[in-house]
């Protein structure tokens, strides 16, 4: 029996020979896409091929990529588990092709893997067509021989394909394979269609027009293939299963999941082992590919299925975290297709275990909550939307779980009100969500790439260069020329201006030509396009000059700082903090640096004080920072650092940079930090200079952010600290060596004298060391009553306590005069507390003073007024709350 692995290998293999480039899946992060929140089709990395204004140097490509549909559009989360084939991570097998061949190959293809490398039994399939799709039809006849009754003509729109309202379109042709009578189900378009007997295996998409908006179309002038077929479906099938959860890669996850539980994995608990096993695919290569749990976007999504299969944890009976420790078991089945989930493990295992913890306090608060919440209905009362979405939304706690929970009582949720309140929060969502992918005019850089090839770059080498402007570009539209004042996109050939990518900020500097000059503010890049942004300065630039390239070497130099001093950082908190640190965002600028990375809580000032020494250890090492081009397998293999969720090309630039004493990182034993990048770095480590770590704070959840300075700005930074010292120590005319214990021992006289003061104020307050007010009896209980003129709030205990000292058993409450909002206390003595209370006191007194609230304890309680005129109205409140 094959498993999903050699499923995956043989499609991909048979469509290698057939003249097909295997591409690596894309991230599930889309790049070319801002409308999808993650990848969830085969075709989304090829769009701009499909549209054509993209070229490649392939016109037929293969994929097995890694989708999911967890979110938007595409959401099948609520029902995994439930069904055979539901999934919200899942493999698209692919084969496309760009203007090459056309509907009769891509049947034939599809025809000879299906029945000769799979197997399949011819009579077991049959196909659907569009209804008007007499060629497609035609071809099933003649290349596999189906009968007329196994070519099923649909109408309706599932088997016509549309990128959007407008642009590419055109006909499906879908195989469907017959598991046999014993199954109920009718083929497709027929009334039992929604049965189980026949399943499609395989979608053929024949991108044969283009669609205007008066709804007319037209032959595109590319004609392309886009297919697609499940890997779990054709799995389940080939291994002789209904029901993808019982392919072996679903199986071992769900057997790791009930040993975790020490739990039968067909047993009651059968649907949450595979909820289990589902979501931990998604959730590891959603993090794998740099996605982090958070409360908006693809974070938000991340959390949401994290905690749905937590809950499924839960309700297994784990008391501690069982995710993180099932992922080895993901790694062996899936990290030889793709090693980013080896490379992420560390991290992985760490963003599990702490999101599990924290649900794991969440999920008990819920359930405390449901019950409250119940506690205010009518009996047999349904739980209004609001309140279950509230616990959804604000407390993690899922909408399925409420049901659950309310069943047991013979309750159920007012689901109507739940959609709503999530509909809202959905749009709410969406208007918040910007997305990710080129610029709005990105067409315009695909036209130039296509027409002029991509830029290329030569500043690793220079700083200086000579180049031809090939355009200029203004609001997405080419021009001829560019006059002063104007500001412009300009586009060279070659270029030492470094595009911003990687953290690494773009180059600034200046564009000179025969007939003017252009001051550069920034660098960019599209498309492989690399964007000048300026401001013509003197004259005017025009388009096919021969122009001189400067950049702003002083500015480069202190980026180049940063940005070596970043990936010494990142090894110094590697070594410091553990492995699964991992880089999460950084920022190279001229005057700083930003350095994101995975962790889950701050960073003491022993550890900042440990990376800063390691780091500045390398910089006076003065090592040379090498650079080497190499395949991205052997880069790894050399033991380099790469950015999750990063696509690398065929060839890779690695720096390495300092000497360990000891065992090393790299499989040479002695380089201290090996990464992938393609930025800019200092020859030496010695040009960095110096230093400085300026903090730790959080950036996001479980991603802590260090900024620091380098070179000229860290010294500056460490004089302007050691003037303020220097300041410092002449106001307390001491020595720099005496300034903290000086600075102790102002701080400990200035305790000493507060304490004075307030004992002096208190006496003062009180007529008198040994005098005080008059006491009157009310009911039985002494009360002294006193409004106070020169204390503060923070002042009133401890002169009721002194009250309550002198008059031995009673009641005190003492107003003050703040001179702004009034404050009020009151104390009752330990003899009368079963009798009065503080609290009751001090809230009649609070209210006539225009105050609300107050509380304490029963000796003694606090509370804030609003207007001292009303003090002697406070005091008989008081006085008739004590039953005066």
């Amino acid at each position: 029996m094959p498993s999903l692995n050699d499923i995956r290998s043989t499609f991909l293999d048979f469509f290698a020979r057939n003249g097909h480039r295997v591409v690596e899946s894309s991230p599930l992060v889309p790049r070319n896409d801002p409308t999808l929140m993650f990848a969830n089709s085969g075709m989304v990395q090829f769009k701009n091929l499909f549209t054509g204004v993209e070229m490649r140097d392939y016109k037929r490509a293969t994929t097995a990529q890694k989708c999911v549909r967890a979110g938007g559009k595409h959401n099948d989360l609520d029902n995994v588990g439930y069904t055979a084939r539901h999934h919200t991570f899942f493999e698209m097998l692919g084969n496309f092709s760009f203007g090459d061949y056309f509907k009769e190959q891509a049947i034939t293809y599809a025809w000879e893997l299906l029945t000769k490398d799979f197997g399949l039994a011819k009579d077991r399939l049959l196909v659907t067509v569009y209804h008007t799709d007499d060629e497609a039809a035609g071809i099933w006849k003649r290349v596999a021989g189906l009968p007329e009754h196994k070519i099923i003509r649909i109408a309706s729109d599932d088997n016509f394909w549309r990128m959007g309202p407008t642009g590419p379109c055109g006909p499906c042709t879908e195989i469907f394979y017959d598991h046999g009578d014993h199954i109920w189900g009718g083929p497709p378009g027929s009334a039992e269609e929604d049965g189980d007997r026949f399943i499609e295996i395989w979608n053929n998409v024949f991108m044969q027009n283009e669609q205007f908006a008066d709804g007319s179309m037209r032959p595109l002038d590319m004609q392309s293939i886009d297919t697609g077929m499940g890997l779990e479906r054709i799995g389940a099938l080939l291994q002789g299963k209904h029901d993808n959860y019982d392919t072996d890669l679903m199986r071992s996850l769900i057997e790791a999941s009930a040993h975790a539980t020490s739990s039968d994995p067909d047993g009651p608990g059968k649907v949450h082992h595979r909820v289990i096993a589902d979501h931990l695919r998604s959730t590891s290569f959603l993090i794998a590919d740099g996605v982090m749990p958070s409360n908006e976007g693809r974070g938000y999504v991340l959390r949401r299925i994290m905690r749905r299969a937590m809950r499924h944890a839960h309700m297994l009976g784990a008391q501690d975290p069982v995710m993180y420790r099932l992922v080895p078991a993901l790694v062996r089945q899936m990290g030889a297709a793709y090693p980013e989930l080896p490379r992420a493990q560390a991290l992985i295992e760490e963003t599990l275990k702490t999101e599990e913890t924290k649900f794991k306090q969440t999920l008990d608060r819920g359930l405390k909550l449901l019950d409250d919440e119940l506690s205010r209905l009518p009996e047999g009362g349904d739980l209004p939307g609001a309140a279950a979405f509230k616990l959804y939304d604000t407390y993690g706690f899922p909408l399925d779980l409420t049901q659950d929970a309310l069943r047991e009582k013979g309750r159920a949720v007012d689901v109507q009100g739940f959609d709503k309140a999530m509909d809202e929060q959905r749009a709410k969502a969406r208007a918040a969500w910007a997305g990710t992918g080129e610029a709005k005019d990105a067409k315009i850089w695909f036209e130039l790439a296509e027409a002029n090839g991509v830029s290329e770059f030569l500043g690793y080498d220079t700083e200086s260069a000579e180049g031809v402007i090939q355009a200029l570009v203004r609001d997405g539209a080419a021009i001829g020329s560019a006059a002063m004042g104007e500001s412009v996109q300009i586009v060279v050939n070659q270029t030492p201006f470094y595009a911003e990518s990687g953290g690494q900020a773009g180059d600034a500097g200046w564009i000179r030509t025969d007939t003017g000059l252009a001051e550069v503010t920034d660098t960019k890049k599209a498309a492989g396009v690399f964007l000048h942004i300026a401001r013509v300065t003197e004259g005017s630039i025009l388009k096919g000059q021969p122009a001189k390239l400067e950049v702003d070497h002083k500015r480069r130099g202190a980026i180049r700082a940063n940005h070596s001093a970043t990936h010494l950082l990142n090894e110094a908190l590697r070594e410091t903090l553990g492995s699964h640190v991992a880089q999460r965002g950084s920022l190279n600028a001229p005057d700083r640096l930003r350095f994101d990375f995975a962790h889950n809580a701050a960073l003491s000032p022993v550890e900042l004080s440990k990376v800063e020494a390691e780091v500045n250890g390398y910089i006076r090492q003065n090592g040379a920072v090498e650079t080497r081009l190499m395949a991205p397998d052997d880069a790894r293999a050399l033991g380099a650092q790469a950015l999750f969720g990063e696509k690398y090309g065929d060839e890779v630039r690695v720096v390495s940079m300092g000497v360990q004493d000891g065992s090393g990182k790299g499989t040479d034993g002695k380089t201290y930090s090996i990464e992938l990048c393609g930025g800019t770095h200092v020859g030496r480590l010695g040009e960095i200079g110096a230093f400085v770590l300026l903090g730790d704070s959080a950036s996001s959840a479980g991603v802590r952010r260090i900024e620091a300075l380098t070179g000229q700005a860290a010294l500056d930074h460490l004089r302007l600290q050691d003037t303020r010292l220097a300041e410092v120590a002449l106001a307390l005319k001491a020595p720099v060596t005496e300034v903290v214990d000086r600075v102790k021992a102002l701080f400990d006289e200035r305790r000493a004298l507060q304490n004075e003061v307030a004992q002096l104020r208190r006496e003062v307050a009180m007529g008198g060391k040994g005098a005080g007010p008059d006491a009157k009896e009310i009911n039985g209980i002494k009360l002294i009553a006193q409004v106070l003129s020169g204390v503060s709030g923070k002042d009133l205990p401890a002169l009721v306590d002194e009250m309550k000292a002198r008059i031995g058993s009673g009641a005190v409450l003492l107003i003050a005069d703040t001179g702004a909002k009034p404050a009020v206390a009151a104390g009752v003595t330990a003899d009368l507390t079963d009798r009065l209370s503080a609290v009751t006191l001090v809230k009649a007194a609070a209210e006539a003073l225009g105050g609300k609230g107050g509380g304490g304890r029963p000796d003694l309680a606090q509370a804030g007024g609003a207007d001292i005129g009303q003090a002697e109205a406070a005091i008989k409140a008081a006085e008739a709350a004590m039953g005066g």
